[in-house]
């Protein structure tokens, strides 16, 4: 059987049905256990191949519009239990999906265009949001479903975390909460090799030190943040869950579209007003959106569902986010650097709209056609600007994958 059968994204039941086949195939070294359960009741599947007390942890679908881990999940577990010499000294361990609540509101199995990826687009407030609610929640009112991986991670104490995220358009990059040396060449030969731009300069690893390109270290405690308006603080993730049994989180992260404007490592000639300028631009869109919601507001009737609450959430982080973009850049701000805030900044009230459009469409209100111009006309800009081009799903997990395999490997080796 083909490990990716049709080129689409896998279904969370269909990710368990997969696993149920693994372990009916190999009763002896697989082990399918529920581990927790969601808000609304469903539960978290973690797989088990291998008995070695050594571990690694694999997790995917930590945040619901970013498809590609399942896939890469999947194949990986096929692939540790296919060659013995992976599991020889190293159980390996598959969370199916971190959030299977927002995985089932996010409907873009086959996007055909950044349009398609967007008419079905669902992310959870932060709050909601497994690996970051301990970053803006006290410990006593966390989901289950970050319960239920920390919890995982204290019974296992991996002495590797991978979690396997995405986005919709740019490069991949990873992120590490302690350096893996010998990690970056690889990675960056992997990219090259299936034509997946390096994302030199993430905005999301703005200002941390780099191991190689593309590969970004977190800084310590004592260091500052790149955005302050922001809630979410890497340091207060469960990424670093890991590190109170001496282990260390690797976040994979790979494309659905590429674009080489991330990969560009000169200066940029004028930072400080390019950044002005994207902040300019960010506020705009947003009281695009924020005008939407105020005219339809009063006919949603006290709506509070997901889907509004995270486009509101998204409209919130707006202005601070402007205001941290409109101050000094960082030192060696870099043409790839720039880019990777373009796309953020574009992605950011896109969102925010293509989860109100959702909304409006269900009641049918009259406003949900101004929506619909605003979101196609911004996914077009979006392609335009940056040269999207899609990554074929099969280079996507084949990346992931690797990537995922050379970071056990150099992880263990390290701390031996």
């Amino acid at each position: 059987m083909s490990l990716l059968p049709r080129l689409r994204y896998p279904t969370v039941p269909e990710l368990v049905d997969s696993a149920r086949a693994l372990t009916a195939q190999e009763p002896g070294l697989c082990v399918l256990r529920p581990v927790g359960s969601s808000r609304a009741g469903r539960p978290l599947h973690l797989l088990s191949v291998g008995h070695a007390r050594r571990a690694v942890l694999v997790v995917a679908g930590a945040h619901a519009n970013e498809p590609t881990g399942g896939c890469t999940l999947r194949v990986l577990a096929e692939r540790v239990l296919a060659e013995r010499e992976l599991r020889a000294d190293t159980s390996w361990h598959f969370l199916l999906c971190a959030d299977p609540d927002g995985a089932s509101l996010h409907v873009t199995p086959a996007p055909r265009s950044l349009l398609d990826y967007h008419l079905g687009f669902y992310r959870p407030t932060g709050s909601e949001q497994p690996e970051w609610s301990p970053s803006v929640l006290p410990p006593d009112r966390l989901p289950p479903e970050t319960r239920a991986l920390t919890g995982v991670i204290d019974e296992l104490r991996p002495y590797l975390q991978v979690t396997l995220h995405g986005t919709d358009l740019g490069g991949s990059w990873v992120q590490l909460t302690r350096d893996v040396p010998g990690l970056a060449e690889p990675f960056a030969k992997s990219a090259a090799q299936l034509h997946i731009p390096v994302e030199t300069g993430a905005s999301d690893a703005a200002g941390w030190p780099a191991s190689g390109p593309g590969v970004h270290v977190m800084p310590g405690p004592e260091s500052g943040v790149p955005y302050p308006s922001m809630p979410d603080d890497a340091r207060h993730s469960t990424w670093y869950h890991a590190h109170r049994y001496g282990g260390l989180t690797a976040v994979v992260e790979v494309p659905m579209w590429a674009s080489d404007l991330v990969d560009d490592p000169a200066p940029h000639p004028a930072p400080e007003a390019a950044m002005r300028r994207l902040a300019r631009r960010l506020l705009r869109d947003s009281l695009e959106v924020e005008a939407v919601l105020a005219e339809a507001l009063p006919r949603l009737d006290g709506a509070d569902g997901p889907l509004l609450r995270a486009s509101r959430w998204a409209l919130e982080l707006i202005p601070g986010l402007a205001e941290d973009w409109s101050g000094r850049p960082p030192a060696g701000t870099t043409m790839a650097y720039v880019g990777s805030v373009d796309a953020f900044g574009r992605r950011l009230p896109l969102r925010a709209a293509a989860m109100l459009l959702r909304v409006l469409r269900e009641v049918d209100d009259r406003s949900a056609p101004r929506l619909e111009r605003l979101v196609a006309t911004w996914c077009e800009a979006y392609a335009e600007r940056f040269r999207a081009r899609w990554v074929p799903l099969a280079h996507q997990v084949e990346h992931q994958s690797r990537t995922v395999l050379v970071a056990a490997q150099q992880a263990r080796d390290h701390a031996s």
